[in-house]
């Protein structure tokens, strides 16, 4: 386990104690439902710090959410990037949706075992949501020309970060080809400029500001 802890420690050396205690229990935590229902892929939990917990903290490589700030994470799973973005920045607000009912009883459970009173899980569908958040994330749960319409009016109009506000996107692949099926401006970030580690080798986030009120 501290082998796994002194991962996300390498690339994030300033966790308080509590978060150094709450991603050391995520491991644990997830094998153990894992057991009951299938969360993440038998394989993939052998790599659970590297291709989760990291992968998701990715998002904060390129941005720092202020306190204050409202994410929502659409189509979470079993909580990814959500939860992990949720221990790294305490004074954010998480919103992590799904439609599948059982991926949000994981969420709860876990959200409630580290005590994490920032993030609300919900089964719902994007588009049903009404309320309006400074950035929207999530990992790759469909190409962003189908994304982008449940998205479109989720925004608020005042903008607090050091970005504007906007979808931050976890992706790997070829980005550029599915990104110019929509009309809209992104930035794309190699995950590989900030983790040395192959399996980023063709891991982005793709930030795409929301233009709607230009």
């Amino acid at each position: 386990m501290n082998q796994e802890l002194d991962l996300i420690l390498s690339y994030f050396p300033e966790l308080s104690e509590k978060q150094k205690e709450q991603f050391a229990a995520l491991g644990d935590l997830y094998r153990e439902w894992n057991q009951k229902i299938n969360v993440i892929s038998r394989k993939d939990m052998d790599a659970f710090y590297l291709h989760h917990v990291l992968h998701s903290l990715g998002i904060a490589k390129v941005m720092q959410f202020e306190p204050g700030t409202w994410v929502l994470d659409i189509g979470t799973g079993g909580g990814f990037p959500g939860i992990p973005l949720a221990i790294l920045f305490p004074g954010t607000n998480f919103h992590l949706v799904d439609s599948i009912g059982k991926k949000i009883t994981v969420v709860k459970d876990i959200a409630k075992a580290l005590t994490l009173s920032n993030v609300e899980a919900q089964q719902a569908r994007a588009e049903s949501l009404q309320r309006k958040y400074d950035f929207v994330v999530s990992r790759a749960v469909t190409r962003m020309a189908n994304f982008y319409p449940w998205v479109k009016g989720k925004f608020k109009k005042e903008d607090f970060n050091e970005f504007t506000n906007g979808i931050l996107y976890l992706k790997g692949g070829d980005v550029d080809e599915e990104m110019e099926e929509l009309p809209i401006s992104y930035v794309t970030y190699h995950l590989d400029d900030y983790f040395k580690e192959e399996f980023f080798e063709t891991k982005k986030v793709v930030y795409v500001p929301y233009e709607g009120k230009r």
